[in-house]
C-alpha cells in the first residue's frame, strides 16, 4: 500500500487515510479527482462523494452505515455524521465457491507437540488446578503456593527470592556477612532450566467467580467450558476443588467430559472440602495426587505432528482502522492455508460479524449450519436489545478514535481473519471443534470471555490481532499478538508477537504476511519460541456468564 489513501473495493463510497491527509489534497479515486475539504486522521475515512441524509455507506464493499446529515465528497466520516447500519440476511444460502491457496511451501511440514490418546496433539503440556465454585478460590491458591515456585514454574515476577537459603544459614550459625553474601534471587530463566518436571510446562489455575448463585443454566455451561479445558490437548490432567454444596457439582463437570470424550483417558482428581476430614488434609491430598499426576505428565515427550492438527483460534481486540486492511485479512490468508493443509481454524466473536452475516450463511456447507448461524445471531441480537444496548454499540471509544466509528465497519474488518474459505461447522458456546475447516464459534467480543471459549472449544493455538496492543493471554494456550501497524509493533514490542504494519508499508503483501503467520505459528506450536503472552504470564480466563445472578 505505497500511496496515503486506499479505496479497499471497488464498492466503497468512503476512502481511508493511510497516513495523515491536510485540508487541499487532491486524491484521485477511479479516475476522479478529490480535493479535501478538511484534515483527515490517519486510520480515519473521508467521502468519495456527496451524501443526502439517509444514504447508504459503503466499506469492504459492505453496508456499514448511513448518512445522518449532508457530507460533501473530501470530507470527513465521523461518529456526528454517520450512524450504524448493517445489511438484512436470511437464513438460505446462496451457491458458494472457493479456490484455496498454493499451499506447496507447506506441504510435508510438522509441529512438535504432545500426543494425546485421543489423536488430538497439544502445543503444551499443563496440568490444570480447577475450582468448580468460588468458594474453593483459597484452597487454589493454597495449592499454587505450595508448588508452583517450589518446581520451578512461574512466579508473579521475573525472579524468585530463595529466602529458605538464609534460614539453613541462620540456623547453621552463620555470620552476618556469610548472610548478605548468600545468593538468593533466582531468575525466571534459572527457574524454568531447574524445573522438576522439564517436560511440564506449568500448573495453571483456573479461579474464577462461577459455579454457584447464578442460574442453573451457567453453572452447566461453567462445567462445560471446564471439561473443554481439561480435554484440550495443551493439557495432561487436572485438579478439581468442590466445595459440595454448589450447583456446579462434580458430577455435573463429569457428565460434560463424558459429553465430549466419553473415553478421556486423562488423571482427574476430584477432591469435596464438605467431605474432608479438614483443610489441611484436603490441601495435603490435593498436593500429593497433583504431585502424582505430574510425574506421569512428564514422561510426554515433543513428536512431529501434521500442521492438521493445529487448531488455530482466531481473535481480535484494541482493533484500528488498519486492522481490517492488514493484520486481519494477512490472519485471514494463514487461516486460508491452514485449511487447505487440514487443520481447522476457528472464527468467534459474533457481534463482530453483525453486517456481514449473508456472507457467512452463504459460506456454510450445510443448510444446517447456516439455519443454525441465523438463529444465534438473532437471539444474540435480541439479547442485547433486551437489556437497552445493542450491537450498535460494540465499538469502543479506543476503537472510535482510531477511525472504526460504526459497528458494522468494525466487523467488516473483523471478520477478514476468517478468509475466505467455507465453513464446515457452526458451533454455540463450549461446543467442540471435531470438524477440520473453518470453524464458527459463538462468543461475546469481550477479548478475554472469547479467547477463553476458543481454547475451552479446543483451541490449541490462538492468533489475536490488535492496533492499539493489549496483554491478552490464556492459561494453557499460547497467544501470539499481531500489530497492525509499525507503530505499535516498536512501541509496545514486548507484548506483541508479529507485525503485519508491513502490510501498510509495502514491504508486504497479504498473501506473503499470511505465510509469515504460519511459519511463525508453527514456531511456537513447536516450542522453539515461546509467545510473548506466556513469557510475561498473561493467564487471563474469563468464563462467559449469559444468564442473571439469583
Amino acid at each position: 500500500m505505497s500511496k496515503n489513501y486506499v479505496q479497499i473495493d471497488p464498492k466503497d463510497n468512503i476512502i481511508v487515510a493511510i497516513t495523515p491527509l491536510e485540508k487541499g489534497t487532491t486524491t484521485t479515486i477511479q479516475g476522479t479527482d478529490i480535493i479535501l475539504k478538511e484534515n483527515i486522521k490517519q486510520k480515519h475515512k473521508f467521502a468519495l462523494n456527496d451524501f443526502a441524509v439517509g444514504d447508504e455507506i459503503f466499506m469492504y464493499g459492505v453496508l456499514i452505515g448511513k448518512a445522518i446529515e449532508p457530507i460533501q465528497a473530501g470530507c470527513a466520516i465521523t461518529i456526528d455524521n454517520v450512524k450504524h447500519a448493517s445489511a438484512e440476511f436470511q437464513d438460505s444460502k446462496e451457491k458458494f465457491t472457493w479456490s484455496a491457496p498454493d499451499v506447496s511451501k507447506f506441504e510435508g511440514r510438522t509441529f512438535n507437540g504432545y500426543h494425546r490418546k485421543d489423536g488430538k496433539v497439544g502445543t503444551g503440556n499443563y496440568w490444570l488446578v480447577i475450582p468448580l465454585t468460588f468458594c474453593e478460590n483459597r484452597n487454589v491458591d493454597v495449592l499454587e503456593g505450595a508448588l508452583s515456585e517450589k518446581l520451578g514454574y512461574e512466579t508473579k515476577k521475573d525472579f524468585a527470592v530463595d529466602t529458605d537459603a538464609l534460614i539453613k544459614q541462620y540456623k547453621a550459625g552463620a555470620s552476618k556477612d556469610a548472610i548478605l553474601n548468600t545468593p538468593i534471587i533466582t531468575t525466571k530463566e534459572e527457574m524454568t532450566k531447574n524445573r522438576t518436571f522439564p517436560n511440564v510446562d506449568g500448573i495453571k489455575f483456573l479461579k474464577h467467580d462461577g459455579g454457584c448463585g447464578g442460574i442453573r443454566q451457567d453453572s452447566e455451561t461453567l462445567c462445560k467450558l471446564l471439561a473443554g479445558y481439561i480435554s484440550n490437548p495443551n493439557v495432561a490432567g487436572a485438579t478439581i476443588f468442590s466445595l459440595g454444596c454448589q450447583n456446579a457439582q462434580i458430577e455435573m463437570l463429569q457428565n460434560a467430559l463424558d459429553a465430549i470424550d466419553p473415553n478421556l483417558d486423562k488423571p482427574v482428581h476430584y477432591l469435596e472440602q464438605q467431605r474432608s476430614e479438614s483443610e489441611r488434609q484436603l490441601i495435603e491430598e490435593a498436593v500429593k495426587h497433583t504431585f502424582l499426576g505430574l510425574i506421569e505428565a512428564n514422561k510426554i515427550t515433543r513428536q512431529p505432528a501434521p500442521l492438521n492438527k493445529l487448531v488455530l483460534g482466531l481473535e481480535c481486540g484494541g482493533s484500528d482502522g488498519f486492522s481490517g486492511i492488514s493484520a486481519n485479512p494477512a490472519l485471514g490468508y494463514a487461516s486460508d492455508l491452514l485449511v487447505a493443509l487440514g487443520g481447522s481454524p476457528v472464527l468467534s466473536e459474533f457481534p463482530e460479524l453483525n453486517g456481514v452475516e449473508q456472507e457467512i450463511i452463504n459460506r456454510c456447507e450445510t443448510e444446517e449450519d447456516s439455519k443454525k448461524f441465523y438463529d444465534l445471531m438473532r437471539a444474540y441480537s435480541a439479547a442485547a436489545v433486551a437489556v437497552g444496548s445493542g450491537f450498535e454499540n460494540n465499538p469502543s471509544p479506543g476503537n472510535i478514535k482510531d477511525g472504526l466509528i460504526t459497528d458494522a465497519m468494525k466487523s467488516a474488518g473483523a471478520a477478514k481473519k476468517g478468509g475466505t474459505s467455507p465453513v464446515t461447522q457452526v458451533l454455540d458456546y463450549t461446543e467442540q471443534v471435531t470438524k477440520p475447516g473453518l470453524n464458527l464459534l459463538c462468543t461475546p467480543g469481550n477479548d478475554v470471555e472469547s479467547t477463553t471459549g476458543l481454547v475451552g472449544s479446543g483451541c490449541n493455538i490462538v492468533v489475536f490481532t490488535t492496533g492499539l496492543g493489549t496483554p491478552t493471554g490464556n492459561p494453557i494456550t499460547p497467544v501470539l499478538k499481531m500489530s497492525s501497524n509499525t507503530y505499535l509493533y516498536e512501541r509496545m514490542n514486548d507484548i506483541i508477537d508479529i507485525n503485519a504494519g508491513t502490510v501498510i508499508s509495502g514491504e508486504d503483501t497479504i498473501e506473503s504476511m499470511g505465510e509469515k503467520i504460519l511459519d511463525h505459528i508453527i514456531k511456537v506450536a513447536s516450542g522453539e519460541v515461546a509467545s510473548k503472552a506466556v513469557l510475561h504470564g498473561n493467564n487471563d480466563f474469563i468464563p462467559w456468564k449469559r444468564g442473571v445472578s439469583l
